[in-house]
């Protein structure tokens, strides 16, 4: 009598395995940015190339570069860009320079130091729309509690409608982002000055380094990778904030608040110019995108990344 032996299944090659189980279950997560982030990515850059009409979206014509055409000479966009420089620029800035000052602090031995931290985030973790609505309350021209306590303290003789004037709209839009983002670059920096090893601190002052060369030459060196990345994540996101201005100002007085994405957002939502407000976020996104990548090259050259 003869046994027959089981056919033996097929299984997959265990290095073909190793490639394809991570494929498959990154699958969902990958369709799902497909769909949720790529269609609407392509569908902004095709309008920048057509002319969309969306009550009569079956006669959208293609009209090549006339959008970016029309875009660039209208003088609102040159406003808005010059606004939105000065809005990127002064707020990452100061957020930086005050959440690192802030990180220092933070990293001090001293009584109710982890009550301080957890304070410390009530202005990142409070939502945007609510920070204007609060700073909007206090800021007012009739009876804010601001315009109160600079006139008793002798700063100003009468109330002054911060959000009113052309020549401090964008200054006080300025402080509250200010005011809002610093407790993230705080975080980040202070996580990164607890990562540093306390043998390289002590090694500096041994060989007679004061605590400003130890900051200078062993921190901040050391710093500088989560310097880099916490930069450009708070670059990209305060060029597309306009939470501030949609609430606070929409875009005034006259448009001296208007930045890039309110501008974008005007033009496709109440001039219903989908095709140009696309063409203006478009052109933001590459002039950032550009600025991320000079950044970024600027710092590799002296091997931070």
């Amino acid at each position: 009598m003869v046994r027959t032996s089981a056919p033996r299944s097929r299984s997959l090659n265990p290095r073909l395995r190793r490639r394809l189980v991570p494929a498959l279950l990154l699958a969902p997560a990958a369709l799902l940015l497909v769909l949720v982030i790529g269609y609407p990515l392509v569908r902004a850059i095709l309008l920048t190339f057509q002319n969309f009409n969306m009550l009569q979206p079956s006669r959208t014509t293609w009209v090549g570069l006339q959008n970016f055409v029309q875009v660039f000479h209208n003088p609102v966009f040159w406003i808005a860009m010059r606004n939105t420089l000065v809005w990127v620029a002064s707020a990452v800035s100061l957020q930086l320079v005050f959440g690192f000052i802030g990180a220092l602090l933070l990293n001090q031995t001293f009584f109710g130091r982890d009550v301080v931290r957890g304070v410390l985030l009530i202005p990142w973790a409070t939502p945007s729309v609510l920070v204007a609505l609060m700073w909007m309350w206090m800021l007012d021209g009739n009876y804010g509690i601001v315009n109160e306590l600079l006139v008793r303290v002798g700063i100003l003789k009468t109330f002054f409608p911060f959000l009113s004037s052309p020549h401090t709209a964008l200054p006080t839009l300025i402080m509250i982002d200010v005011w809002q983002g610093i407790p993230f670059f705080a975080v980040m920096l202070l996580a990164a000055l607890q990562a540093i090893p306390l043998e390289l601190e002590q090694a500096a002052r041994v060989d007679g380094a004061n605590p400003a060369q130890v900051l200078w030459h062993v921190k901040v060196p050391l710093l500088l990778p989560t310097i880099l990345i916490t930069t450009i994540l708070r670059l990209i996101w305060t060029a597309n904030y306009m939470d501030l201005m949609f609430v606070m100002t929409n875009g005034g007085p006259g448009y001296a608040t208007t930045t890039m994405p309110f501008f974008a957002y005007t033009e496709a939502y109440r001039r219903i110019h989908f095709s140009t407000g696309a063409t203006a976020a478009f052109v933001q996104a590459l002039l950032l995108g550009l600025v991320i990548i000079v950044y970024i090259r600027i710092l590799r050259r002296q091997q931070v990344v």
